[in-house]
């Protein structure tokens, strides 16, 4: 078949553009050393570095909420932003896990525990968990190679 006026050869054609999935956003408390800790274990074992962070009360996660409609009031441990939503408590906790290298991933399957459950099990550890790991005084300042996995 010939080919159709004003079409480009294909050796012309540019190549597809490759579409990165935006990457997903967790929130987290700064000052909390539970959370600042599982900040850097997320960071090393995050296939592909999907993730950015952000502390919860920065002007980063001011402008990435802002972009968002979220009407629910949101915790103050961890908020997970992924493909224009918001997750909070155990459901973001789990879906973070669930990109994490094995055996990680694996703790995604505890979603199918009812909601009610897995965030009033989250809720006890949050309200504890200054008490049980301590609270910082100032927010987790991250390393060189962390840096670039911030908001800013």
């Amino acid at each position: 078949m010939a080919q159709t006026t004003g079409s480009v050869p294909p050796d012309q054609r540019p190549p597809p553009a490759v579409r990165r999935p935006d990457p997903s956003v967790v929130l987290f408390d700064g000052l909390c050393n539970l959370c600042s800790r599982s900040v850097q274990f997320i960071i090393t074992r995050d296939r592909g570095g999907r993730f950015r962070f952000a502390s919860i009360g920065s002007d980063a996660a001011t402008r990435a909420l802002s972009r968002l409609s979220q009407t629910e009031p949101l915790p103050d441990s961890v908020v997970l932003i992924e493909q224009g939503r918001v997750f909070t408590r155990s459901t973001a906790a789990l879906r973070i896990a669930r990109h994490l290298r094995f055996p990680w991933s694996l703790a995604y399957v505890l979603v199918v525990v009812p909601r009610p459950i897995r965030d009033w099990i989250y809720t006890r550890i949050a309200r504890r968990r200054y008490r049980w790991f301590g609270k910082s005084e100032v927010c987790m300042v991250p390393t060189q190679a962390m840096r670039e996995r911030f908001l800013t």
